[in-house]
């Protein structure tokens, strides 16, 4: 079976994404930014290596869309707050390496998922960082069965959800790859520049 990689992604409509982007640029044009961003980032990250799989929200609504493409697989994230939902992924979906990451990171890429990847063979646990003490991917071997406990009591949006989501796993070797900032402010898309364009490639 190929390792699998989640992406966690929401209805793009004008209010429900990248609000704070949103404040600055218009909720309709976050919600595009957002929409056009993550239909760029699932052409990009197609590879035999891995099977994509969308955990969507609103759960009804992601499910029955027509904005992401048909053929890939999808799950409802489901309630709860970040922890919540994506410890149910690792629990739901099987053995086997799986990674989770966001939509609105413009830097990801082939390359990175597959260094993410190659970790989870020596590591039980992965982290791609971001520059504000969070985290934009987190992946697990999933050698055993995880406990209930994963992902809880983590201070998300903060500068210790790296930290607290590291303290709430399993003992074991835990791993990092590249450090990518996400896209909050004008501010961020003016520091990426191009790379926070969406594209096709």
């Amino acid at each position: 079976m190929r390792p699998l990689l989640v992406v966690m992604l929401k209805e793009p409509r004008p209010g429900r994404v990248k609000t704070r982007l949103g404040r600055e640029i218009g909720l309709t044009g976050s919600a595009w930014w957002f929409r056009h961003q993550t239909r760029s980032l699932l052409v990009r990250l197609r590879d035999p290596r891995w099977q994509i799989v969308l955990a969507v929200a609103p759960d009804a609504e992601g499910l029955t869309s027509r904005v992401w493409p048909a053929d890939l697989p999808r799950i409802p994230q489901g309630a709860g707050d970040l922890g919540d939902r994506m410890g149910r992924i690792f629990r739901q979906l099987g053995r086997g390496p799986l990674c989770i990451i966001g939509a609105d990171i413009p830097g990801i890429s082939r390359p990175r998922i597959a260094r993410a990847f190659r970790a989870l063979g020596r590591a039980d646990t992965v982290f791609g960082p971001a520059p504000d003490g969070g985290y934009w991917l987190i992946g697990m071997a999933r050698r055993q069965p995880l406990p209930n406990t994963i992902l809880q009591g983590v201070r998300w949006s903060s500068h210790d959800a790296l930290s607290d989501s590291i303290a709430s796993l399993p003992a074991g070797r835990t791993a990092t790859i590249d450090v990518l900032q996400d896209v909050d402010t004008v501010t961020d898309l003016h520091e990426m520049g191009r790379d926070a364009r969406p594209r096709a490639w």
